[in-house]
């Protein structure tokens, strides 16, 4: 199959000695040293011409056509006069690699499009193999993050396995860029990021999260410049559970003998919590109609209209009035659980009226969150939570303003 024409550049200082059948889809490649060529010494690469001892290596090369290629390979091993004995240099072929360097930059290019599943079944090597592959690569690609530049960060968590184990995430707010990517959700989880923020701590102007009084008393204890910033979704999710949820139920068990008004009020949570300009004609007339006859519904729904205007105050000192007037409201609505909430909410305060100078939102990383589940689906979920984490920074690598 083979003659004395055939390139060696395909497998530089080799040269094919003969191929024969491996299998139904296989091909196997002998080599032998090229007499032209002496062997170079791995460590200084100067050329040798004493040989120590030689030994087969079998390895995979990249697919020829429609064949899967393996290589016998004389590894040498060379008597350097500056090392001593010394592996032979080979630039195609890594130290105690089973695949060719060209096999591991076709699986590469693989890996960025495809899951790991596929591409195993493509090219026939074992998943944790790819695995290896993709995640040096990852780890050799990324690029490390211009920290001088962070100023404003956002915070959030996300699930990592069933069973309420979470991890937490931390995003440039400016650039768009996954800094780090840590299990947990705890003052202890959370604390390796800022170490690793180090002096730069100093530089952090404002932090938006949840109500996580974790990540909270994190922020404070390493970024004393920093001003937190509590994110409207989780406040007004947070309300509709525990204020619109509880006030709906309350009036649904007083409306057990008036099956039809019970059963309006059931079937209203949807319509409670939706924006009003996301309802359509009929929808917004069955929650004109819904509020018209339920006093604490109506007064539920217009607290939470009311709520979210806190974080669209142009000023601190508006943002610091209006709050005081809603707090006001609440507590003297006679409804218990929006009372509850309201005694609640007062500890956070700071963190609301820090929204007018810091508009900050999580809501992108709500969107991340999304993009996360997708690449756990994809990989049907991930063992290896180190390679998972790489995978989140190089789905979100930012944008270079």
């Amino acid at each position: 199959m083979f003659d004395a024409t055939f390139p060696a550049c395909f497998w530089e200082g080799f040269l094919p000695l003969s191929s024969q059948p491996l299998g139904n889809e296989g091909l196997l490649i002998t080599l032998r040293a090229d007499p032209s060529r002496l062997a170079r010494c791995s460590r200084c690469h100067h050329p040798c011409r004493r040989v120590h001892d030689t030994h087969l290596r079998r390895v995979r090369d990249a697919n020829l056509f429609e064949y899967r290629v393996w290589l016998d390979v004389p590894v040498r091993r060379v008597l350097c006069r500056h090392c001593g004995v010394s592996r032979e240099h080979l630039p195609w072929l890594p130290s105690h690699a089973r695949l060719t360097t060209r096999m591991q930059q076709y699986a590469e290019q693989l890996l960025r499009l495809l899951p790991i599943k596929h591409v195993a079944q493509l090219t026939g090597l074992h998943w944790h193999t790819l695995k290896g592959i993709d995640k040096a690569r990852l780890t050799r690609d990324l690029p490390a993050p211009d920290l001088r530049r962070v100023r404003y960060l956002l915070m959030d968590e996300f699930a990592l396995h069933k069973g309420h184990r979470y991890a937490t995430v931390v995003m440039d707010a400016e650039r768009r860029s996954v800094l780090w990517v840590g299990t947990g959700r705890s003052r202890e989880s959370v604390r390796p990021f800022f170490l690793w923020l180090g002096e730069h701590c100093q530089h952090i102007e404002a932090v938006a999260m949840d109500q996580n009084t974790a990540m909270d008393l994190e922020v404070r204890a390493h970024c004393p410049n920093a001003r937190v910033v509590y994110d409207l979704f989780h406040v007004v999710a947070k309300y509709g559970r525990e204020v619109i949820d509880r006030v709906r139920v309350d009036q649904a068990n007083q409306l057990r003998h008036d099956k039809p008004a019970r059963r309006l009020v059931k079937q209203s949570r949807w319509l409670l919590l939706r924006n009003p300009e996301n309802l359509d004609q009929r929808q917004a007339a069955s929650l004109d109609e819904l509020l018209a006859v339920n006093q604490p519904l109506m007064l539920a729904y217009l607290m939470k209209s009311q709520l979210k205007g806190l974080w669209y105050a142009r000023t601190e000192r508006a943002a610091r009035w209006r709050l005081t007037h809603w707090l006001n409201q609440a507590l003297s609505s006679g409804v218990a659980s929006l009372e509850r909430f309201a005694r609640n909410l007062r500890p956070y305060a700071e963190g609301i009226i820090a929204s007018a100078s810091y508009p900050l939102s999580t809501s992108v990383l709500e969107g991340v969150n999304n993009r996360i589940k997708v690449i756990k689906r994809m990989a049907y979920g991930y063992r290896d939570v180190d390679y998972f984490f790489l995978k989140i920074k190089a789905a979100f690598p930012g944008n270079a303003r």
